[in-house]
C-alpha cells in the first residue's frame, strides 16, 4: 500500500503544479489589459509632459501634473533626479523606490506582468545634462483568478483541466493491470489454464498482485497438469496387471474344475468393470486435459440418438425396463461422433441404472432457437422415472466420481464417470449438459448442442406422450 500512497500523493501534487503553470500561462496571456498596453505605448510623452510641468512650474505644476494623471488616467506617476528625490517634494512609497533602484521587475517583463503591482520606468539624460526618472504605477488591472476583480469561471476552468488531466493519468494507471488481470480472469475461468497477466515489472501493489495472480495461474496449471498424468499414469500402470489378470483367469478356468468356475466368473466381472473404470479415466483425462482430438464430422443427430438407444433398449431388458424414443426433428451437428455417441450413451445408460424397475426411460431429440442471434440447437433429452436428486446435487453429478450416496453407487455398480464424461463431452462441442427433477419423480438430462444447420424440421417419428406431467422447455 506504501507504494500506492506514494503515487497517488505525488499525483496530487503533480495536480497542483500543473494548475500553477496552466494559471501562470492564463496570467501572461491576459496581462496587461487593454488600458495598461495603452499606457506603455505613452510612456515617452507622459515623460516629456512630466519634464514640462516642473521646468515650467517647478515642484507645484509638477503635483498638479501628477494629480492630473491620477484623476484622468488614474495612473500614479513620480518623477525622480539623478539622486533618487522625488522633484515634486513627495516621499515615495518603498515599492515606487525599488522600481526607482530596479530591484523588482516592471511590466514590460515575464516576471512583472504576474505581480498584483505593475509598474513602467525610464530614464532619459537631457540636452542640459539632466538625468531624469520616471516611474509610472498601472492602474490596478482584472486579476485572473482572484481578489474583487477576478474571473473565478477561468480559474475553476484551469483547475478542472489540471486535475482531469493528472487524475486520468492516475486512473489509466491504475486500471491498465485491472483490465489485463479480469481479461486473464475470464480466460482461466473458461477453462484455458495457460492465461496469464505479465508484463508487471513495478513494485506497486497492483504489479505484486499481478504477479501473485500469474504465480497462481501457473500452480493451478501445474497442479491439474500433475493431477492429468498421475491419472493417466495409474490408468497405465493398471492396465497391464490387469491383463496379467485375464490370463490367469483363463489358465485357472482350464485347470480348476466346475465348482471354481462361479468364484472365476465373479472374478472375471470385477476385472472387467475395473477395465471399464480404467477406461473410463482415461477418457475424463483426456477430456479435462484437452488433448481429445475431435474428429470434425458431420454427424446426423436423428440416427446417432436412434442407435443409442436400441443399444440401451437391449441392456435394459435386464431389470425389466423399456428404452422409447422420440425423433422430432433431423438436425446434423459437426463433431466427433465417438465422443458424441459416448455422451448421449452415458446419460441414457445412467437413467436406465436408476429408474424403477419396469418403468421406461424416454429419448427424445428436438430443435431450439436460443440466443441473441437465434442459433439452432440439436437437444438430446433423457427421462427417467427414478428418485431424482436433491436439488442442490443438480450441478453435482457432472463432477467426476460424483455419487449422491456409497451405497446407491455400490447398488447400481456406478463410479460417477459416465455424467462427468458427457458433460465435458458436449462442452469440448460448445454445448453444454443440465439436469433437473420432474414434477412427479424422475429426472431430465438435457444435452444442447449446435447445430450445423437446420434441414429439415418435420417430424421423422410420431411424439410419444411419456407423461401428462413431464414438461420439456
Amino acid at each position: 500500500m506504501r507504494s500506492l500512497f506514494v503515487k497517488i500523493f505525488l499525483s496530487f501534487w503533480l495536480a497542483q503544479a500543473l494548475f500553477i503553470v496552466l494559471a501562470t500561462l492564463g496570467t501572461l496571456a491576459m496581462r496587461p489589459g487593454r488600458e495598461a498596453a495603452a499606457v506603455e505605448g505613452q510612456e515617452s510623452r507622459i515623460f516629456t509632459e512630466a519634464i514640462q510641468a516642473y521646468q515650467n512650474g517647478g515642484e507645484d505644476g509638477l503635483r498638479k501634473f501628477y494629480w492630473s494623471m491620477r484623476d484622468n488616467q488614474r495612473l500614479h506617476v513620480f518623477l525622480f533626479d539623478a539622486q533618487g528625490l522625488d522633484l515634486a517634494g513627495h516621499q515615495p512609497p518603498d515599492w515606487i523606490l525599488k522600481v526607482y533602484r530596479g530591484e523588482t521587475w516592471t511590466a514590460d517583463t515575464v516576471w512583472g506582468r504576474l505581480r498584483a503591482m505593475q509598474f513602467l520606468r525610464q530614464t532619459t539624460t537631457l540636452a542640459d545634462g539632466h538625468k531624469y526618472t520616471l516611474v509610472i504605477q498601472l492602474p490596478p488591472l482584472k486579476h485572473a483568478f482572484f481578489g474583487p476583480n477576478a474571473d473565478p469561471k477561468l480559474a475553476i476552468a484551469i483547475a478542472i483541466l489540471s486535475s482531469g488531466i493528472v487524475c486520468f493519468l492516475l486512473a489509466r494507471y491504475i486500471t491498465s493491470p485491472v483490465v489485463r488481470l479480469r481479461a486473464a480472469t475470464q480466460k482461466l475461468a473458461s477453462g484455458d489454464l495457460s492465461a496469464r497477466v505479465g508484463g508487471s515489472r513495478g513494485k506497486d501493489d497492483l504489479s505484486e498482485l499481478v504477479r501473485d495472480f500469474d504465480r497462481m495461474a501457473e500452480r493451478i496449471e501445474n497442479l491439474l497438469e500433475a493431477q492429468g498424468r498421475l491419472l493417466k499414469d495409474i490408468s497405465h500402470e493398471l492396465r497391464s496387471p490387469l491383463a496379467r489378470l485375464n490370463v490367469a483367469l483363463e489358465l485357472a478356468r482350464q485347470r480348476s474344475g466346475p465348482e471354481a468356475q462361479t468364484s472365476l466368473d465373479r472374478m472375471e466381472r470385477e476385472a472387467n468393470r475395473l477395465n471399464e473404470l480404467i477406461g473410463r479415466l482415461l477418457t475424463i483425462a483426456r477430456l479435462e486435459g484437452g488433448t481429445e482430438a475431435i474428429q470434425a464430422v458431420p454427424v446426423r443427430m436423428d440416427e446417432l440418438v436412434t442407435d443409442v438407444a436400441n443399444d440401451a433398449a437391449y441392456e435394459a431388458q435386464s431389470r425389466g425396463c423399456k428404452v422409447e424414443c422420440t425423433i422430432l426433428t433431423d438436425l446434423v451437428v459437426l463433431g466427433d461422433l465417438s465422443l458424441l455417441h459416448s455422451a448421449i450413451e452415458n446419460v441414457v445408460r445412467n437413467a436406465i441404472r436408476y429408474t424403477r424397475e419396469g418403468t421406461t426411460v424416454h429419448v427424445r431429440l428436438e430443435q431450439r432457437i436460443a440466443g441473441l442471434g437465434a442459433e439452432v440447437y440439436a437437444v438430446v433429452q433423457v427421462i427417467d422415472s427414478g428418485a431424482g436428486v436433491p436439488q442442490d446435487a443438480l450441478e453435482k453429478i457432472f463432477l467426476p466420481f460424483y455419487r449422491i450416496d456409497d451405497a446407491r453407487g455400490r447398488g447400481t455398480g456406478g463410479a460417477g464417470l459416465g455424467l462427468a464424461i458427457a458433460d465435458r463431452a458436449v462442452r469440448l462441442h460448445g454445448g453444454r449438459a443440465t439436469a433437473a427433477n420432474l414434477p412427479r419423480g424422475g429426472l431430465i438430462v438435457e444435452l444442447l448442442l449446435p447445430a450445423v444447420a437446420e434441414s429439415n424440421t418435420q417430424k421423422l417419428s410420431k411424439p410419444v406422450e411419456v407423461n401428462e406431467d413431464i414438461s420439456v422447455k
